[in-house]
This record gives C-alpha cells, structure tokens and sequence, in this order.
C-alpha cells in the first residue's frame, strides 16, 4: 500500500537522503518519482559536493539538477578506472621558444551539447601569450610580440581572460582573441603574485607586489579600487577563499606574520578605516590552503626557525561587530602540529574537504589530520615528488622524472584516503610537451 504524505513532509524527510536512496526513492511510484527528483533536493546534493570546486556548474546545458548530478558522477567514476591508454598525448605543433609560464584558460564546466574543449595560456621567452588547444596541439590564438618578456600571468577561466605582466610593470589584460589587450595599467613596483576572483559582483583582480603592497582592481578594466601595505616584504602568496570572502597575503621571509583580509574592505574601501584583516603570530609561511567545505576555515604550513623543521597550524576565522558598530576579524586557532623527526620537509600541500592535509615526502605522499595524526600513505613512488596539484576529487602527482601519477580522494572509509588510478609515463625530450 501506497504512503501518501503532504508535499512539504514529504520533501522535508527526503532532504535526508543521499543520492542512490534518493534514487531508489524514486521506483517506488509516479508521486515518490516526482517528489525525489525535485530540482531543490538534487541541487542541495549538487552543492554539497561541488560548490567549492574550481568549476561552476553549467547547468543551461542540462534539463535537471539530477541529470547533471548523474552526469558529473559518470565523469568521475570513468576518471577513477582511468587507464594510461585513456589520456591523450599531443606534441605542440611549432616552435614557440621557451615556454615560461602555463594556465588553464578554459572553464571547468561539463557540457552535454557541445565537445569538451580545454584551452591554455602560454608565455614563452618569444614575449608572447597564447592559447593552445589541449586536444589538437595547436594553436588558436597568440598575441603580438611585447617590448619585455612577461613575468607573470594568471587567468579567469569563468570570464576567459589572462593577465600577464612584463619585465617593465606593465600590467594587461587580455580576452584571448583579440591583438591587443583590454586594459592596460603601469605598476609602481614589479608584481610577486595574482588573485584573480569572481564575485556576485563582477570579476576582480588582487596583485601583490615587491614592496609588501596589495593592490584590488576591477576587471577587465583594471579600475584600482584599494591599495593596503600587508607588510614590508614582498607579498609571494594571494588565495582568495572558496565563498570569495577572505584573501590571505604571505610571503616566505622570516619576518613577515600572514595576514587574511575580509575581501569586501578591500573590494569597497572606506576612506575613515583600514581594511579589516588579522595577522597571524607566526613567520615563515610557505603554503596556505583553504578547507572546501569550511570556507572561513585555513591551514598554513610553516617552518620553524632557521631549521627545516616544518609545522601545520589551523585557523577559524570570523567578523565581530565592536562598541560603535565597527566591525574587526578575529581568528581562533583550532590545530596545530609538527611533523615528526625523518619526514622529509614538503615544499606542496593540499587539503580535502574533510580536514585532511595531504603533502609529499620524498617519494611519498602522506595524509594527516589538522591534529597530526598519520591517516594514509602511498607507496613509494618511481622518482620523488616534484609537486602536486588538487582539483577535487581529482589529484594529479608530477614526479621528478616527468612523469604524472593520478589519483581520486576516497571518503567512504571511517577515514579518507587516495585511491591510486594511473600512472602515466613521460614520452617527451623536453618539457614544451602536453599530456
């Protein structure tokens, strides 16, 4: 016999449910497969796993909540068989000097109308960007020859556009099709890193620069809306949090303490108070990540001293109203640990959406809790770990010798851990090569 319940408990008590169940759910009968594939169920699920991707879901291209739920599911379980002979292995066509820098450029979206296309940017010793079909090997697009050679790029795949800047300061922003750039903007002082972010309010760009300086502009027009020294050393590092709602400066000078601003003081200052930010009392940053799923959540390792030493510190971070309506950031420490003695010193770190901090060792990858308990390790790999690079569930490895390791996050365990795909092995002479 057929349960018949109002609407709204009906979807209250569904909202528990995982996907599968909700699946299942849906064969009981015509009313139950309507309530179980309301958009507003699949689309809490949805965000729940992937709203802190680096990806935005591109659902014009679906006719559901639950069919791009299905849909993205399907990629990441055919990715998690992966076999080498799945990947494809294109030679850039041409010759295009020495390539210096390399971005994605395209979005991140899975599309069911149309092929998957991932385009990247590339500056190379000929003073010049370009795109590149990752597919083809081919180029689609390259700018004219600059006066100096660009230094810096970063890009803004939602709004396909890169930002360079050259050996003379000369900030510009490029839409990747046009011969000259959008915007065009002189530095006082050459640039250490970019932050490239979009907002509810449009895109925007962070700079951080040799004398300590943060700079926030508006894109593509490169409007400055604020400029705030965070310290007297140059600014290395710029991440803007997940909910684009904290951005943290460091660099890796022993005197300079990190600091994390609320992105909205910065995005619209106010000429009667400084940005509201809160600096960390310690030095020597190296990496910082934020956690996915906590957004006001960060972990920075550091080293300790002048030895090798490093440490894992994990802050909440948060705003307070003061006396007279003011508001102030406070951080409240939540974990910190030191990696115990024989572990060899890690240059690259990383974090999952649950608390684990995963970084190499060596020929290892290790995983730990913000408490510093040793959750998982992989096996020894064929050469030491050159850097690592997260794009949940998704972990690529790039080895010493060239080669690239893959691996998926696992959270179905009482812990989570990295589950080994493939090994794919280096084909090229030379690193002007793609996988």
């Amino acid at each position: 016999m057929e349960l018949h319940l109002p609407d709204l408990p009906m979807m209250r008590i569904l909202s528990y449910l995982d996907a599968f169940s909700l699946l299942q759910v849906s064969q009981v009968s015509k009313t139950w497969n309507k309530t179980a594939g309301s958009d507003l169920l699949w689309k809490k699920l949805c965000l729940k796993k992937w709203c802190f991707c680096k990806f935005i879901p591109r659902l014009e291209n679906y006719q559901s909540w639950k069919e791009f739920f299905i849909s993205q599911t399907k990629q990441e379980y055919l990715m998690a068989r992966a076999k080498p002979e799945d990947f494809i292995y294109k030679e850039i066509s041409g010759h295009i000097g020495i390539v210096f820098q390399v971005s994605y450029l395209s979005g991140n979206g899975i599309t069911l109308t149309e092929p998957r296309k991932s385009v990247i940017c590339i500056t190379s010793s000929w003073c010049t960007i370009s795109t590149w079909d990752v597919h083809k090997g081919t180029m689609i697009w390259s700018s004219p020859v600059q006066q100096k050679s660009l230094t810096l790029m970063a890009t803004l795949p939602q709004m396909h556009l890169a930002i360079t800047e050259d050996l003379n300061a000369t900030l510009k922003v490029w839409n990747c099709r046009d011969e000259n750039a959008l915007a065009t903007r002189a530095m006082p002082c050459h640039s250490r890193s970019m932050a490239p972010f979009l907002t509810k309010d449009g895109p925007f760009l962070a700079i951080g620069d040799c004398d300590g300086n943060v700079h926030t502009f508006t894109m593509p027009n490169l409007e400055l809306l604020s400029t705030v020294n965070a310290f007297t050393y140059d600014v290395n590092h710029l991440h803007c949090s997940p909910d684009k709602k904290w951005i943290v400066a460091y660099g890796t000078h022993p005197r300079v303490l990190p600091k994390v601003f609320f992105l909205d003081s910065l995005l619209k200052p106010s000429e009667h108070s400084s940005p509201l930010h809160f600096s960390f009392p310690f030095a020597s940053c190296y990496r910082a990540c934020w956690i996915p799923r906590r957004e006001n959540r960060i972990i920075l390792m550091y080293r300790i001293g002048s030895n090798k030493v490093r440490g894992f510190i994990t802050y909440d971070l948060m705003t307070t109203e003061m006396p007279g309506g003011q508001m102030d950031v406070k951080g409240q420490r939540v974990a910190n640990f030191l990696l115990p003695p024989g572990i060899k010193c890690p240059h690259w770190m990383d974090v999952s959406p649950e608390n684990v901090i995963l970084f190499e060792s060596g020929k290892k990858l290790l995983l730990y809790s913000i408490t510093g308990k040793l959750l998982h390790q992989t096996a020894d790999h064929q050469a030491d770990v050159l850097r690592l690079q997260m794009d949940y569930p998704h972990v690529t490895v790039i080895l010493e010798d060239g080669s690239l390791h893959l691996y998926m996050w696992d959270e179905e365990r009482c812990h989570p851990y990295l589950r080994s795909c493939c090994h794919l092995e280096y084909k090229g002479e030379n690193l002007t090569k793609l996988w």
